[in-house]
């Protein structure tokens, strides 16, 4: 904890149980009491733990997993989500709980407590459908206030758009209802009845609980983390709906926003700024200008590198306008580098990879194939159907583009991703070799019939957007047509390849038989297994291991 005004020195607030991770600028671990009185937070033993002052106290008991924490503005009750499929609320003085979702979605997540106290709001989906294809808000009601007797009756509705998706349901001071939707083919926030639209992104997708991208002052202006192509901003929305547009000086990727009176805090990133906290005084008054930094990451060794500012990248290819960004070093070489997801992407925040490679004279590519977010609904919903087929031809139509400008020559190219980026990898490796040198990934998917039956819960029916309902004879021919495994004979260009043994999402047994399959057919494989990593690697020693082997395989191209 951080006193604003940098009155008192920094303090653990936690002990106990260790806080869960959240996902990149995702939160849903922690949620303060009134008056910043202390915390509830999600721990890793799977329980809610309360902590004020020096008080610790478990707040569930339940054995399962338990995140997203949210406090009413009383401090009387706590909602939170339970193994990402159940809303729940407990008493804090009481200890009494209850559920409040009625079962009508597989999946909730983000709950929220009304200032009335008498609404908990959530979203929720059901598969095949993804959250960002078909996730609704739901709210549940009652006469009285929820937390002065768990008992009251609820009245559930759940609701959204034709043809959009919701997410992040809060709501403003007065009351109001407020989301971000995409019903307009972009997510922006919806203030009640007020959509703030706009060709822009207000939001990331929906990968994991806790993500608060905008934030309502008490005046009704709402303050937006805009994303526009991968370049990120602050945007201001007066309480009269005029839009200020971007706020001059708050140029970068930011996240977590939250207002408290008439100051706003958030996470800022940029390509050369590792992830900091920044509080901006006097928010109501739109000439605000720059941010007060009371908390930073990152290591003295990064201040070294002024990485510069990636240049947009858009070219046309039968009529579609196709997406990238180019960290240029200018010395022909180059990394072409796919996002996982498939439904994300890199923003320009920053990235130690993409700064480690572009200091030793490597031009980043990052590329946005069809199915990319930050482009609105349209662009990120045309790869269903297509996926280890159409980024495969995107990411290969960027790199010929690439290399038409003089950038780097296909004897100079390596392609590198991983998870879905590494489907994409291993498709161009097999399909369009003559671009490239070479290919790096990690945790590949190359069999998309076995990560439909063996991967987590959260992507278990992800495989029946982007390629077909299951169990139809059309889909199962499209599984192996799609799959790389099945082209594996194709694969002669190097490759490196890096897998965890505990990878929850993409099983160690498709790697296995993929680099079984490209050595039988006398292709060049480096396969490094990590025992113990999971889907992304953790241990400090591995990835130092991994950023060396990446090296020496580079050297070689």
């Amino acid at each position: 904890m951080v006193e604003v005004d940098g009155r008192a020195p920094e303090r653990l607030l936690t002990f106990g149980p260790e806080p869960s991770p959240g996902r990149g600028f995702g939160g849903g671990c922690f949620s303060w009491l009134p008056s910043s009185a202390g915390i509830i937070h999600a721990a890793r033993d799977g329980e809610l733990w309360l902590i004020e002052s020096t008080t610790l106290r478990k707040v569930t008991a339940l054995e399962r997993t338990v995140r997203a924490p949210a406090v009413d503005e009383t401090g009387a009750v706590v909602a939170y989500v339970v193994d990402e499929a159940e809303v729940w609320i407990t008493g804090l003085g009481t200890g009494a709980t209850r559920r409040v979702d009625d079962g009508r979605h597989e999946f909730c997540f983000d709950p929220s407590i009304a200032p009335d106290g008498c609404t908990v709001s959530w979203i929720g989906w059901s598969p095949p459908g993804m959250p960002w294809d078909a996730a609704e808000r739901v709210d549940a009601r009652s006469l009285t206030s929820i937390g002065a007797e768990l008992g009251v009756a609820l009245v559930i509705t759940s609701h959204r758009p034709s043809g959009a998706a919701v997410q992040q349901p809060r709501f403003a001071v007065d009351g109001r209802a407020v989301c971000v939707q995409d019903h307009n083919g972009w997510m922006n926030v919806q203030l009640a009845d007020r959509s703030i639209a706009e060709a822009a992104e207000h939001a990331g997708p929906t990968w994991g609980m806790g993500q608060r991208s905008y934030a309502v002052h008490a005046d009704g202006s709402v303050v937006i983390a805009r994303n526009e192509r991968g370049f990120g901003s602050l945007s201001a929305v007066e309480p009269d709906g005029a839009t200020s547009g971007v706020v001059e000086g708050f140029t970068g990727v930011y996240g977590q926003l939250s207002i408290a009176g008439d100051r706003l805090a958030a996470l800022r990133s940029g390509p050369s700024t590792p992830p900091e906290v920044i509080v901006v005084d006097h928010v109501s008054d739109a000439r605000y200008r720059r941010g007060r930094v009371i908390a930073e990451s990152g290591v003295d060794a990064w201040s070294t590198i002024e990485l510069p500012d990636p240049v947009g990248v858009t070219i046309d290819v039968d009529g579609v306008a196709l997406h990238a960004r180019r960290y240029a070093a200018g010395d022909g070489r180059m990394l072409c580098w796919i996002h996982g997801g498939p439904t994300d992407q890199w923003q320009v925040e920053f990235r130690p990879r993409i700064a480690y490679w572009w200091s030793r004279g490597w031009d980043v590519l990052v590329v946005d194939p069809r199915g990319s977010t930050g482009h609105g609904r349209e662009y990120q919903r045309a790869l269903n159907g297509s996926w280890g087929r159409l980024d495969v031809d995107d990411t290969a139509a960027l790199i010929s583009a690439a290399h038409a400008e003089g950038w780097a020559a296909p004897a100079s190219t390596v392609v590198i991703g991983g998870s879905s980026g590494g489907l994409t990898v291993l498709g161009v490796l097999a399909d369009r070799a003559e671009l490239v040198a070479g290919g790096v990934t990690s945790y590949p998917v190359s069999d998309l019939a076995a990560l439909a039956d063996a991967t987590h819960r959260f992507e278990a029916h992800y495989t029946e957007t982007l390629i077909g309902p299951s169990g139809t004879v059309e889909t199962a021919r499209a599984l192996r047509e799609l799959s790389p495994i099945h082209r594996a004979a194709h694969i002669s260009a190097p490759l490196l390849l890096f897998h965890g043994t505990d990878d929850p999402v993409v099983p160690i047994a498709q790697s296995d038989l993929l680099v079984d399959r490209i050595r039988a057919a006398g292709g060049v494989v480096d396969y490094v297994v990590y025992d113990g990593e999971g889907h992304g690697f953790r241990d400090p020693d591995n990835v130092r291991d991994e950023y060396e082997r990446i090296e020496r395989f580079l050297e070689l191209i």
